[in-house]
């Protein structure tokens, strides 16, 4: 067997799997430096023995668990961030804190400055944030402003141009710009002057996208379930909402529930950063009192959109929360509910109470966060999102 594969086997498999592993190759082969390095980091969280220090033979004798020192700990991830690729540390970072409980990673802020921020990351240190000390605080907000960047960087131009797309191109103005020419609509209606002699289409009139009205065309409501079970989509979906805070052709209002409602339509339009931190993660849930208070909200339903954003267990009154959630759609608003924003799109959620809203033909789904710029988009565009083809 390939040597290289070996030691990658040997690393994957750990210190007990290397007497059976040297039985594949006649030479032997031993871990070089960086490997030795590497076999360390990975024991401390996967080894579930301790050993002694002995470097012989094959490499490292692996000691399993970073203790309670900080240095010790600072070292650890500098050691998995210099030596594996950005998605492996995410990974090991967050078996870190499963595994070993190493909430100390969230605590000590020479540990926290070196963390990659992952949305896994950020949901533990919501859940924890009560209990960061004062001294660490500031660098968690660091923290959690490198995932709200890194996150906008992924979704921001893609949701400005579909929102653009959708609202800008309705209306064609009279005011002329090579740049906001619209080819498609002119073509079109300049086929009648198909010039047979030259091959070319010579348009009579050219037809403009109105850029004009930029403000308040549509009124959007994201209503964020913040119970424990939901974090992950309240970061996404208060990241989201700074974003369509910052459209002007959309007024928006970011609500978030547990039993209780709060309105972070402010806070979205500043600092995202605040609005993340002001996540409570409650236990109980009350959709309908929710609800209530956004339909409060809606001055022109057809140009509303009113995204519901929970795993629909209703600790309020379901029967109610059907009701509102039938009116507003019959009532012209564009109703979704979002069973979860999250990486893997794969929610877990109160069946009983989606089949109802799907029934009312109120696209009930969960969806990954780049599913989103193409999901406002249809919904401007009034597209059907309950039909197969609704979203590609």
């Amino acid at each position: 067997m390939d040597i290289k594969k070996l030691k990658r086997w040997r690393l994957i498999l750990g210190n007990e799997s290397e007497e059976c592993l040297q039985n594949y190759d006649k030479g032997g082969f031993c871990l070089d430096n960086d490997q030795i390095i590497m076999d360390e980091a990975l024991a401390a969280i996967y080894d579930d023995t301790s050993s002694s220090d002995d470097n012989s033979s094959g490499g490292s004798k692996r000691s399993a668990g970073l203790g309670k020192s900080a240095p010790r700990l600072a070292k650890w991830l500098g050691d998995i961030r210099k030596y594996f690729p950005e998605d492996i540390v995410t990974v090991i970072q967050n078996d870190a804190i499963e595994r070993k409980n190493l909430t100390q990673l969230l605590f000590e802020p020479e540990v926290l400055k070196d963390v990659t921020p992952d949305i896994g990351m950020v949901s533990t240190l919501l859940a924890l944030k009560d209990q960061i000390p004062e001294k660490t605080k500031e660098t968690a907000r660091e923290l959690v402003r490198k995932l709200v960047a890194d996150i906008q960087e992924r979704l921001k131009n893609d949701i400005e141009r579909a929102v653009a797309g959708a609202i800008n191109k309705k209306e064609h103005s009279p005011i002329p710009s090579f740049k906001a020419i619209d080819w498609k609509y002119t073509i079109s209606k300049n086929l009648k002057n198909y010039n047979v002699e030259h091959k070319k289409i010579i348009p009579e009139k050219f037809y403009y996208f109105n850029r004009a009205r930029e403000s308040n065309n549509w009124t959007i409501i994201l209503d964020i379930d913040q119970s424990g079970s939901m974090v992950e989509s309240a970061i996404y979906a208060s990241i989201v909402g700074s974003i369509f805070a910052s459209i002007k052709a959309l007024k928006t209002h970011v609500v978030a529930f547990d039993t209780s409602v709060v309105d972070l339509s402010k806070e979205c339009k500043n600092d995202p950063v605040d609005m993340i931190f002001g996540i409570q993660l409650g236990g109980g849930t009350n959709i309908n009192k929710s609800v209530a208070y956004c339909q409060d909200l809606i001055t022109e339903p057809e140009q509303s959109i009113f995204i519901l954003i929970s795993d629909l267990y209703e600790g309020g009154n379901q029967a109610q929360l059907i009701k509102r959630m039938k009116d507003m759609k019959e009532s012209g608003v564009k109703v979704i509910c979002l069973l979860a924003i999250s990486d893997d799109g794969i929610p877990a959620y109160d069946e009983r109470l989606a089949k109802k809203f799907a029934a009312l033909d109120i696209p009930t789904f969960g969806a990954t966060p780049n599913l989103l710029p193409e999901l406002i988009e249809k919904v401007l565009k009034g597209k059907d999102l309950t039909s197969k083809n609704g979203l590609e």
